[in-house]
């Protein structure tokens, strides 16, 4: 089976942001993704790939960015339609904001969106589709030939640890404290195509893989296979679908940062005839549990005899190593944000730290909401929507900042074809 990949010139980005839209005065999700879509035509009706879109339930709406060559292109693109959207909730007294899951609403209480292919999911996973209340955030980066796209995928699956342990936002589920630090990856995970990426030789690898899972039934279209990271042949791109819902827009940008500087850097290395880091299936399994548990306290493998160093030691060393890359790519700032997630705090450490210091799930809400009003354009005037607490440069707010460790539980836009939607 010959799979096309349209190849990009270089490492473009693509950004898709699944936003929860919620009531100002109840905090519960809001199910009006329909309403406010059909109020905004001449985006989300516009072309087969249009910036605003419906997700599996009507609580979401999905931002996607078009085809940006930086990080400030791809926050400008997601800061303008985002904008557009709050003048239209604003009026309805709704809200929009991000994490890996809504710290209290249940998945038994949202209603399904009005698209086809979402109630043939649900048709065919029954309770493992319905229950999928979650949020994530999804990096599409162009990459130059087919060839390279196995190895980079096989390379990133050695991060899967740090992509989810930076954005984790999931610690509560249905009202609960589930006691890991991103209950997302494990309700979305248990999807029968979904979890790391199996690892694979080569493209030719990948094709036959592709064939294979078509002739069994398993998936009826290529774009049906989840994996944590993954090809895009469409698009041209890598895809890193491991993060976490993420609340800020700068916290974005970061993983936008991070996703475009490690493919950039492997994309050169293959130039050069670098051999990429291509970690055990079982490694990568257990390493994705570990940030899935503990999040930045977690230790991860570095070696098949079972070596292992603090994640958080692992990140600032990251940081080093791709500080030239990010420099070249323009999106230097936007890394280093990681440096400030290890000082602050990650969004689920944010919002344990909340309900230590005597806080409610409702102050949870309100404080994620205040998150992505203060990085976002287009917010209304302090006083005019519940959430009132202050952010600070990192866009923690100050009941949830806490400090390093708070809440742990362990010692020119070009519009055209883009990169994200599927």
């Amino acid at each position: 089976m010959a799979i096309e990949f349209n190849a990009s010139d270089h490492a473009t980005l693509g950004v898709e942001w699944e936003l929860q839209l919620v009531d100002v005065g109840t905090r519960h999700l809001r199910q009006e993704a329909q309403q406010v879509l059909a109020e905004l035509p001449d985006l989300s009706e516009t072309s087969d790939r249009p910036p605003l879109r419906h997700e599996l339930m009507q609580c979401t709406i999905e931002v996607v960015t078009g085809v940006c060559e930086t990080v400030e292109e791809a926050k400008a693109d997601l800061g303008e339609n985002i904008r557009r959207m709050r003048q239209v909730m604003d009026p309805r007294g709704a809200a929009l904001m991000c994490a890996g899951t809504h710290p209290m609403d249940d998945w038994r209480d949202q209603t399904l969106s009005p698209v086809q292919r979402y109630g043939e999911l649900i048709d065919q996973m029954q309770w493992l589709g319905r229950r999928i209340l979650t949020f994530g955030v999804h990096v599409h980066v162009g990459i130059r030939s087919r060839e390279k796209a196995v190895p980079i995928v096989n390379a990133l699956a050695h991060y899967l640890p740090h992509f989810l342990a930076l954005t984790a936002s999931s610690p509560f589920w249905s009202g609960h404290d589930t006691g890991l630090a991103s209950s997302r990856s494990v309700v979305f995970g248990a999807l029968p195509t979904a979890g790391p990426p199996p690892h694979l030789k080569d493209w030719a690898s990948f094709e036959e893989y592709m064939e294979t899972l078509l002739r069994a039934g398993t998936i009826s279209s290529i774009k049906e296979v989840w994996w944590d990271v993954r090809p895009h042949p469409d698009y041209g791109t890598v895809e890193i679908r491991m993060f976490d819902g993420i609340p800020t827009m700068r916290e974005v940008g970061m993983a936008a940062a991070l996703s475009q500087s490690l493919v950039h850097m492997f994309d050169q290395q293959l130039d050069r005839g670098y051999q990429l880091p291509s970690p055990p299936s079982w490694v990568v399994n257990d390493n994705k549990w570990r940030a899935t548990r503990y999040g930045l306290d977690a230790r991860v493998i570095t070696d098949e005899r079972g070596g292992t160093v603090p994640l958080r030691d692992d990140l600032y060393e990251l940081v080093r190593e791709l500080e030239p890359v990010a420099k070249r790519l323009g999106c230097a700032e936007d890394l280093d944000v990681i440096s400030d997630i290890l000082r602050n705090g990650a969004s689920y450490e944010r919002q344990r730290a909340i309900i230590d210091q005597g806080g409610t799930l409702n102050d949870v809400v309100d404080a994620l909401a205040a998150e992505f009003r203060a990085g976002t354009p287009g917010a209304p005037p302090a006083g005019t929507a519940r959430g009132e607490a202050t952010t600070d440069d990192n866009g923690a707010t100050d009941a949830g900042a806490g400090g390093e460790g708070a809440g742990r539980e362990h010692t020119s836009r070009k519009r055209g074809p883009s990169h994200a939607g599927a």
